[in-house]
This record gives C-alpha cells, sequence and structure tokens, in this order.
C-alpha cells in the first residue's frame, strides 16, 4: 500500500481484516511508528481497532522501503494524493515520483506485478504515466482501482461498499484486484481503464450537484415559506423518477411542455425576490448547450439529404412544444441541409392548438418534410439522425439500412 494517509491507511487495515498480509508504505515516520505502535495515524471511526487487530497478527505493517514493501507484493495499491494545482488543474507531483522510485525497482524484479492506481486521476493519466513502465517491464499490469470513501465513515463505507470499480486494458489483472475485495459480498465493476478514472469523477460531482441543489431549494422554500425539509423528504419519497436511475442517461436534450416553463418560472420568482440560485439558473443554458453540440455534430456530416426520426420532445408522444428535435431542425434547414423527417405518433392534420402553433412558426414548411414511412426516410437519406428512441422494430429497420447515423438520443 503506497501511502499511508486517509484512503492508504483505512485500505491497507481493512484488507489486512481481509485476511491479506498488507505492507504499508510511506515517507512520513510519524504515520508508520503509530501503526506499528498499534494507533491510527488520525481519527477515523473504527480505523484503530482495525490496525490494533491486523498488527497483533502479522497481517498489517509498515515502512518507508519501497524496494521492501514491493518485494514480495502481488499487487501494489497506489494512494497518493492529487491535489489541485493552482489553475484548478490535478498535481500529479507524487504519483509521477512514486512512479518513477517504482521505475527503479522494476529493473531487477522476476515476478509479475499488478500496479492498482487508487489515486483520484482524469481519464487518460495511468495509461499516459504507466505507459513506460508497461513498455520496459512486460510483466507488469496496471489497473485503476478509484476508492469512494468519505472521511468519518470510511471503514464502514470499505466494508460495506455501494460501489466496486476495477478497470484496465488486462482482464486478468483486473479480475486479480477485484478478487481481493471477494469477502465483502458486492459485485465489481469490471470496465476500462478510462471509465474507471472517469466514475470516480462522476461520483463526486453528482454528490455535490445534489447538495447543491438541496441547498438552492432549501433557500428558496424558505423565502417563500415552505419548509425545504418537508419538501426534500418528499422528493425523496419517489425512488422510480427522482432518487433513482431515471434520466441519467445521456441523450438529446430536454424539452416538452413542463421542464423548461418550470425551470424559467422558478429562477424568474427567484431574481424578483433578488435570490441567486446560479445551480437552477444553469441548467436551461446547459440544455442549450448540450442542443448547440447535437447540432455541430449534423452539421459536420459533409452529405446534405438528412433522414431525421423523431420530432416529439421524446418517444411515445405527439407533443411537439420546446422539442429539441424542432429547434435543431430549424438550424440545420438554415444552414443548408435537407430533410426528411418521420415520427411514428405524428400527423400533422392531428395535432392542434398551442402544440400545432410551435410546430408551424418553427418549421412552416413542415408538411413537405413529415413523410409517413421510415422506409422512404431510409431510402431517401444520406445519414440518419436519431433524436428519440426507436423501438425495436425501427431500430432493426435503421440499422439494416447501412446508412451512416448519427445518435443523439444515446439509443444505441
Amino acid at each position: 500500500m503506497i501511502g499511508l494517509g486517509y484512503v492508504g491507511c483505512v485500505t491497507a487495515a481493512c484488507l489486512a481484516k481481509l485476511g491479506h498480509r498488507v505492507y504499508g508504505i510511506d515517507s512520513d515516520q510519524t504515520k508508520i511508528a503509530a501503526i506499528l505502535a498499534n494507533r491510527a495515524p488520525f481519527y477515523e471511526p473504527g480505523l484503530e481497532e482495525a490496525i490494533r487487530e491486523t498488527v497483533a497478527d502479522g497481517r498489517l505493517t509498515a515502512g518507508a522501503d519501497l524496494g521492501t514493501g514491493l518485494s514480495g507484493a502481488d499487487i501494489a495499491l497506489v494512494c497518493v494524493g492529487t491535489p489541485s494545482a493552482r489553475n484548478g488543474s490535478l498535481s500529479l507531483e507524487q504519483l509521477e515520483r512514486v512512479l518513477g522510485q517504482i521505475r527503479e525497482h522494476l529493473k531487477a524484479r522476476t515476478s509479475p506485478l499488478i500496479l492498482a492506481i487508487r489515486s483520484t486521476v482524469f481519464p487518460g493519466t495511468t495509461e499516459e504515466l504507466a505507459g513506460e513502465l508497461l513498455a520496459a517491464n512486460p510483466q507488469l499490469s496496471v489497473v485503476s482501482n478509484p476508492e469512494f470513501l468519505r472521511e468519518g465513515v470510511a471503514v464502514r463505507d470499505f466494508t460495506e461498499p455501494s460501489l466496486l470499480v476495477v478497470g484496465g486494458t488486462d482482464p486478468q489483472a483486473v479480475r486479480v484486484v477485484a478478487g481481493i475485495y471477494a469477502k465483502l459480498g458486492v459485485e465489481p465493476c469490471l470496465v476500462s481503464l478510462r471509465t474507471a478514472e472517469m466514475i470516480k469523477y462522476c461520483c463526486n460531482a453528482f454528490h455535490a450537484l445534489k447538495i447543491g441543489f438541496a441547498n438552492e431549494v432549501g433557500a428558496l422554500a424558505t423565502r417563500l415559506d415552505v419548509s425545504p425539509y418537508e419538501v426534500m423528504e418528499t422528493l425523496c419519497r419517489d425512488t422510480r423518477l427522482n432518487v433513482s436511475a431515471a434520466y441519467l442517461r445521456p441523450g438529446f436534450a430536454f424539452g416538452g411542455s413542463c421542464l423548461p416553463k418550470d425551470l424559467r418560472a422558478l429562477t424568474y420568482r427567484a431574481m424578483r425576490m433578488d435570490l441567486s440560485l446560479p445551480l437552477l439558473e444553469s441548467v436551461l443554458p446547459s440544455n442549450h448547450r448540450h442542443l448547440e453540440r447535437a447540432v455541430s455534430r449534423v452539421l459536420d456530416f459533409p452529405g446534405s439529404r438528412i433522414g431525421i426520426f423523431g420530432l416529439a420532445f421524446k418517444e411515445e408522444t405527439d407533443d411537439l412544444r420546446e422539442s429539441p428535435a424542432v429547434a435543431a431542425i430549424e438550424q440545420w434547414i438554415g444552414k443548408g441541409k435537407e430533410v426528411r423527417i418521420y415520427d411514428p405518433h405524428i400527423r400533422l392534420d392531428a395535432i392542434y392548438g398551442s402544440n400545432r402553433s410551435f410546430v408551424l412558426n418553427a418549421l412552416p414548411h413542415i408538411g413537405k418534410l413529415l413523410v409517413g414511412g421510415l422506409d422512404e426516410v431510409l431510402s431517401w437519406c444520406e445519414c440518419v439522425v436519431i433524436t428519440q428512441r426507436p423501438d425495436a422494430r425501427a431500430a432493426g429497420q435503421i440499422g439494416a439500412a447501412g446508412k451512416p447515423v448519427i445518435d443523439l438520443a444515446g439509443s444505441q
């Protein structure tokens, strides 16, 4: 275990408690002395008991010599810090130094070693920094094994993990590292190297997003003389849409008659009360940027004839109000693309009211662009653009057509 900070020390003690023999390595003699004296180097509930138990039975020891630690190791977990640099990027100084030291000790090594990076690093960092090591040492394998330990409950987070991720290009090495956690009884997520690195950032960003959302809702509710705790407690009771995997799938921009309208109303009301809600205020601009990226992807296609699957704001509806597909099509036509559109639920003679007014205002010639069958679009177009998830039959037709596909809905 290279690095005995919060992550390294907790991981070392907990792995030793699972029955592994662990050698902790750190340049800080104070940490080493504490562990050898059966004490935790810092306060963390349950850690000192784990250290006392595992040091006493010989499963955990510590020292400053990297060579000693690596000499008998099958797996080396790197848990050094990657703090923020002044410009906001990561400082990789500690990680680069450790990998440089490992490189020296690998020159004389004759047995296989798996290097597991547990430090938080940006996607691509592990393969970039470990590239020279791998090229020079055919017996070395490198994986990413991000941690999900919260200070104050780190021991419990280790022993009762909500997520276990191991990523790499060597399937055997990935399985071996996942195997050291087997006694925890959690199903590991075996992914690619970059995916493992990205998951850690995604989790932390999502946690921060949830905290910020709850705080902004709380601030607005309080100003409106509403109990923020009652609001959020009730919101969390919905585990089908609110606290769930619903909507957490990359796809097209959102639209429809509810989400844009209600976000505008919330942020407008807050502004009238001189209450700044930067997170909520950023949602609609973020959605617009996502729409712009989608527009650019299609404009970058060299052909001119674009077949579009989906016109409503999502599948299984004929609601066109604030549909991102309508907004995108308006821009594609304006930039010179020819389009034909098929939506299984849209018949122009059957839509009326604000729904009809919206689409005719944005696309006055929509009647000439809509076709009655998917085959007609597929035989005419040079490229298929998917703006809503097709059913199995439509997906099969699109695939069989053999045309280039730009999937904006994340359906494939």
